[in-house]
This record gives C-alpha cells, structure tokens and sequence, in this order.
C-alpha cells in the first residue's frame, strides 16, 4: 500500500512545518525553499518543479508516519 496515496503535498509540507518548524525543517533538508524566507506556498512552488527534492520531503513524512506507527 502507497501511504502517499491520496495525501496532498500541501498537507505533507503543512503537516512537516507544524511538526518539525521550518528551521529544523530546512536542517533536515537543506534546500532554499525551508532556509530562505520560508512559506508553505513558496515550498509548494519549488518542490512541484523540483524531483529530487520533493522526493526528499516525502521521505521524511513517510519516515515520520513509520515512527508514529511504532511509537
């Protein structure tokens, strides 16, 4: 089963940034879109037109689901 399955990008990036912070965010990944004048929409932009980053991202929100899961 695809746990990405019918989960949006905005809410991966709204859930992250709730969770972790855009700071901590942008440690985790280090990409411009979470250390330089961060927003939710602005990620969204970037990380449509950006592969490898958005495959980035979605692991961690799949790693952050696994850990939930066996916490």
């Amino acid at each position: 089963m695809d746990p990405l399955h019918g989960v949006t990008l905005e809410k991966i990036v709204t859930e992250l940034v709730e969770e972790f912070g855009f700071e901590r965010l942008g440690k985790l990944i280090p990409i411009n879109c979470f250390i330089n004048e961060p927003s939710v929409k602005s990620s969204l932009k970037f990380l449509r037109k950006t592969p490898w980053a958005r495959t980035k991202v979605e692991e961690l929100y799949i790693n952050r689901i696994v850990n939930i899961r066996n916490s």
